[in-house]
């Protein structure tokens, strides 16, 4: 045989295999490179579930303790309403009750002892 003949039919033989965009592999070498390519992408995707079930499980404590923390201030909130509209009754019947003269002495007391304690923690 001619030997540039046999030089092109070695390197047609080399580069028989590749394709435009890739090689073509033969198809049992394929076929294992699937599965491989196949099990690495599903223990990636199983991280990534993984990765989602923690996060949506620190997220559910989370908001749990939101939860939680909220219902303490809604308590706390009602607590505080009550007192608040007792002491409001109590100013209510002392405003009704009182001269108006004595009323603003004893208005005017509050403001000066606060004031004084005011300036005195500052």
């Amino acid at each position: 045989m001619n030997p540039r003949r046999e030089h092109r039919n070695n390197r047609v033989a080399l580069f028989d295999g590749i394709e435009e965009g890739g090689i073509r592999a033969s198809s049992s070498y394929s076929h294992e490179i699937d599965e491989h390519d196949n099990e690495r992408a599903m223990e990636g995707l199983q991280d990534r579930v993984n990765l989602l079930k923690r996060l949506s499980g620190d997220i559910h404590e989370e908001v749990e303790g939101h939860n939680r923390m909220l219902d303490r201030m809604g308590n706390d909130m009602d607590a505080s309403r009550g007192i608040l509209s007792g002491t409001m009754d109590k100013f209510k019947m002392v405003f009704e009750t009182k001269s108006s003269r004595r009323m603003f002495t004893l208005v005017a007391s509050f403001v000066v002892i606060f004031l004084i304690i005011y300036y005195l923690t500052r």
